[in-house]
């Protein structure tokens, strides 16, 4: 049996009583089970973010009512309501506190607290759940522990620093009850509440179990483990029982929505197994993600990502020229640009930039890099793209790999090929209108026998 697991609870995880209730089971069930990380109860995140966009105040009660809807549905199910629902009006009336003053727009700083109120709520009433399951829990606030940097809105944890504080705050709690704390949050030197970005409560999770030395991070969502494709893009997309590191870090990378790409980085770095399961049926098992695998098949999994921009620059300077990439990664990233893919000729370079999901490379408008871009060549820009990667093992090196793969592909339009940077991936671009073809046309051919 292991020592230690952290587990993590995502937003449908956590949606209501019913679904807190089944969570609860689970941790019951599990007695090496001693942290939970939850995430706010599906809907709150968004609505908070509404909070945040909107100017008028009468708009963001309008949210903040919905809520209150969420929270209040909960705690109509519990049995100690008096006591929960102080502790709940507390966190509420401080929300309602920030939100409603007038003519007012809100800094970064204020919407990392803002957004930090949906994992707060829900941390609190979780650990409820388990109180009236006669499970010793306490809800521990992990900004005492999750030390981060004063990036609002993506914060960069302090792996140090999270460790000491763990070992100093944390670690003496586990012996007298099951800790139930937030994912997604954390403060900075100041104390000031900031957050890990969309998606965060897996890796706030894995920094916990890293902290902790934990031997297991436990994934919790709506679906059971990790899938050969997006099982809403083809019915034969069947469960993985196990993945390694790498092939996992490939799927979270491009486009697999199940886990978050920063997860694995402290697994990695401590070797700790992570498992993704769902919450709703936690006997139908799962996907361990570990270091080492029994099987590593040539092909593991394919992964989609849309809205994936194209660019081309073409220069006859670039002709056993000097310095001239340099010269162009320079300039993409003094605008914060990030690249995905890149292919080069002999005067020209194909870079593709990613618009959507966990991983976008850029917030702002990219005309003012292009601008200075076209100064020196021509640019030409491509969107309605879509990125899809085949994950497996050894691809750059297997024999007969790469044709089995395109001969499925002959009559597709690709309009970049990315092959041989990575022994774990083989990606390439097609039409937004033709990806889910080619997924079910690659995932019969490489899947079906």
């Amino acid at each position: 049996m292991p020592n230690l697991i952290v587990a993590k609870f995502g937003g449908s995880s956590v949606a209501d009583y019913a679904a807190m209730s089944r969570c609860a089971n689970i941790v019951i069930n599990q007695p090496a089970i001693r942290v939970v990380v939850v995430s706010a109860c599906s809907g709150v995140t968004n609505l908070l973010v509404d909070i945040t966009q909107f100017s008028s105040v009468e708009a963001r009660l309008s949210a903040f009512r919905g809520i209150e809807d969420i929270t209040f549905a909960i705690i109509a199910k519990l049995q100690q309501i008096e006591l929960i629902s102080q502790q709940v009006n507390t966190l509420l009336a401080q929300l309602k506190a920030i939100i409603t003053q007038p003519e007012h727009k809100f800094t970064a700083a204020e919407k990392d607290e803002i957004l930090s109120f949906g994992e707060r709520l829900s941390s609190c009433l979780f650990s409820q759940v388990l109180l009236e399951k006669a499970i010793s829990a306490c809800c521990f606030d992990v900004r005492q522990v999750m030390h981060t940097d004063s990036h609002f809105g993506k914060a960069e944890p302090n792996i140090s620093q999270i460790k000491l504080a763990c070992s100093e705050k944390l670690t003496p709690l586990l012996s007298q009850s099951i800790v139930v704390t937030q994912g997604f949050v954390g403060a900075n030197a100041l104390n000031q509440t900031t957050t890990l970005g969309r998606g965060g409560s897996d890796y706030s999770a894995a920094l916990l179990a890293e902290a902790l030395n934990a031997d297991i991070v436990q994934i919790w969502t709506d679906v059971i483990g990790i899938y050969t494709t997006d099982p809403r893009l083809t019915e034969q997309a069947r469960c993985i029982k196990e993945i390694s590191f790498d092939e996992a870090a490939e799927m979270a990378t491009f486009g697999a929505r199940v886990i978050h790409p920063a997860t694995l980085l402290p697994a990695i770095r401590q070797n700790i197994a992570v498992f993704v399961g769902s919450s709703r049926e936690p006997e139908s098992g799962g996907t361990w993600i570990a270091k080492d695998v029994a099987d590593r098949p040539a092909y593991r999994a394919i992964a989609l990502r849309r809205s994936q921009t194209l660019i081309t620059l073409k220069s006859p300077e670039m002709l056993h020229a000097a310095g001239f990439l340099t010269r162009i990664f320079d300039i993409l990233s003094r605008h914060d640009i990030s690249v995905d893919l890149v292919t080069t000729s002999e005067i020209s370079v194909a870079l593709t930039l990613d618009q959507g999901g966990m991983t976008t490379a850029f917030s702002s408008d990219i005309d003012a890099a292009l601008t200075e871009l076209s100064r020196f060549c021509d640019v030409s820009v491509e969107r309605g793209l879509s990125l899809i990667a085949v994950i497996g093992n050894h691809l750059h090196s297997s024999q007969g790999v790469t044709g089995e793969l395109f001969s499925t592909l002959e009559k597709i339009n690709m309009r970049l090929i990315c092959h041989g940077a990575s022994k774990h991936n083989l990606c390439f671009l097609v039409q937004d209108a033709e990806a889910v073809t080619v997924i079910k046309q690659l995932h019969q051919s490489l899947f079906a026998a």
